[in-house]
């Protein structure tokens, strides 16, 4: 992805277009760059020292950061307080809190089965009710630990037992609205200021439309057959689930009401999920259903595709999905393309299923982000790979916690500092917090003590994941500036980010590109930490 966004649609949908003009300015609380693109010639050294001015205010706020260390509640302060961006790689069901799954269950009288699974009613033999967990102490943990990390069993691998948490509290995520209620207000606590997001639309029709269709292994004629067979009335069913998700988000969050939840005014956009372990003929479908919706719909920009990468189907079908998302992509030019690739570990599969995902899913799918990119140093010739992702700004979503989950992937053995050497764009994210029982600001000051990065480091890390996004409209940033020094856009050089007050030029800028003034939001978000941190001992 460049630093400027393709189109700038304007959203039919006033909440998700999140605050998109310089309404923006006027609702804050009063209260890193990423490495230089490097050539093919040779890696940069520049993602462990920006290139940029650091200002004043910076430097007293770092100094700030340093006087902390060894000091637990300052620190943890520190980085619950510092403006986050975006979390560019999460999924619903799986960033929801366990206990609002527990309280959704409850409410939904569903039951919990002896594996812990979350089960219709009525309760029968073998099964008791999910309200026991309000008054059982001891039911609630073991639910608890079932569906997700928290002191998992030992005779269960990180790997499995993360993504066998997801079949176990499914039933009770069906509530899209409310999910996001409660996933949107822990991201705006986090100082951030946007979300994209994973779902999967239309599930049901999208199989019963690929069940009758039937596969055909020439893609432009199975994509046509599917035109045919109705894939248009899959998303519009799409849509209307939108809709509806959308309503029972505003109701549950009382978005119209004198006192709404603050995950109200969060700009969420997205991203339809592919089911890769599934036929061929579902992945397909479920492709196009995604990127005709993202074509269409702007709350949706983007297709990803989820389950783990190292199961036997996924592995076997791998390359064949990436040539699917290749002809695709040349259907729907403006549908975005992130893709997890590269969450392998040796040991987890066969060292050969090392050498070629991420290289695929960049050069072959055309990914303009990879999800999690662990296996990076196994890659073919993974030097080229990571100038070619540099040269192109294919940012890098890393989720430190479930890379160490899941795959038992941390410090040194994680390829963050290889990313970063080569001036491959890297954006934090959560993935899964829920399920992980982390957040952002977690994911922020592990970074930070495990890789030593200072506070503009830390900074630029946050612009990043906003310069990266898919949100709708142009950058503040003036292209290919990021890297360099975070530049304003000549309709805004002659204001320094984040002023209350812009240039007109600049106000209409911001107006016009939701994007910037998503960013202008940071930026005034920016300045206000630092006054509150740069005279602090």
């Amino acid at each position: 992805m460049t630093s400027t966004i393709r189109t700038a649609r304007r959203p039919k949908y006033p909440f998700l277009a999140g605050l998109g003009s310089l309404a923006v300015l006027t609702l804050l609380p009063a209260l890193p760059a990423e490495a230089a693109p490097a050539d093919d010639a040779s890696p940069s050294a520049a993602g462990f020292a920006s290139p940029r001015e650091v200002t004043a205010a910076e430097r007293r706020t770092a100094a700030y950061l340093d006087a902390s260390q060894g000091r637990p509640e300052r620190l943890k302060a520190f980085f619950e307080a510092l403006p986050k961006g975006g979390d560019l790689h999460n999924h619903l069901s799986g960033a929801a809190t366990t206990e609002y799954l527990i309280k959704l269950a409850i409410d939904k009288g569903l039951c919990i089965d002896a594996t812990m699974t979350a089960v219709a009613p009525p309760c029968g033999p073998g099964t008791r009710p999910a309200a026991d967990a309000r008054t059982d102490a001891a039911f609630r943990q073991q639910i608890i630990r079932a569906w997700s990390m928290q002191d998992f069993p030992a005779d269960q691998s990180g790997h499995d037992h993360f993504f066998d948490t997801f079949g176990k509290f499914g039933l009770a995520t069906w509530d899209r609205g409310k999910l996001l209620a409660n996933v949107a207000n822990t991201v705006v606590e986090q100082n951030q200021f946007y979300l994209e997001t994973m779902v999967t639309p239309a599930s049901d029709s999208a199989k019963a439309l690929a069940e009758k269709v039937g596969y055909d292994a020439d893609l432009s004629a199975f994509h046509r057959k599917l035109l045919a067979g109705g894939l248009n009335r899959v998303v519009d069913e799409a849509v209307k689930e939108a809709d509806d998700g959308d309503a029972d988000f505003r109701r549950t969050a009382h978005c119209d009401t004198g006192h709404p939840d603050p995950g109200c005014r969060l700009p969420v956009r997205w991203i339809s999920q592919v089911s890769r372990g599934s036929s061929p003929a579902r992945v397909f479908t479920q492709m196009a259903v995604g990127m005709r919706l993202a074509e269409r719909d702007p709350r949706f920009v983007a297709v990803n595709l989820v389950q783990p990468e190292d199961w036997d189907s996924s592995l076997a079908n791998y390359s064949l999905q990436m040539r699917m998302l290749q002809y695709l992509r040349g259907q729907y030019p403006d549908a975005h393309l992130t893709l997890h690739a590269g969450e392998l570990a040796p040991g987890l599969v066969k060292p050969e299923d090392l050498t070629f995902h991420i290289n695929e899913a960049v050069r072959v799918a055309g990914a303009e982000r990879i999800g999690h990119g662990v296996d990076l140093v196994h890659e073919n010739d993974w030097r080229a790979l990571a100038r070619t992702m540099a040269r192109r700004n294919v940012a890098v979503e890393v989720p430190f916690s479930s890379n160490k989950q899941i795959l038992g992937i941390a410090g040194d053995d994680h390829p963050f500092n290889a990313y970063r050497r080569y001036g491959v764009p890297v954006v934090l994210s959560t993935d899964d917090p829920g399920v992980s029982r982390i957040n952002i600001s977690h994911e922020y000051q592990y970074a930070s003590k495990t890789y030593g990065l200072g506070y503009t480091e830390l900074k630029d890390l946050a612009r990043a994941s906003l310069e990266y996004a898919f949100r709708d409209g142009r950058s503040l940033w003036a292209a290919g500036s990021a890297p360099s020094g975070y530049r304003t856009v000549p309709a805004c050089a002659g204001s320094r980010p984040g002023d209350v007050h812009p240039g007109a030029r600049c106000v209409r800028y911001l107006a016009d590109n939701p994007k910037a003034a998503t960013q202008w939001r940071q930026e005034t978000a920016f300045a206000a930490f630092e006054r509150a941190h740069a005279g602090r001992r």
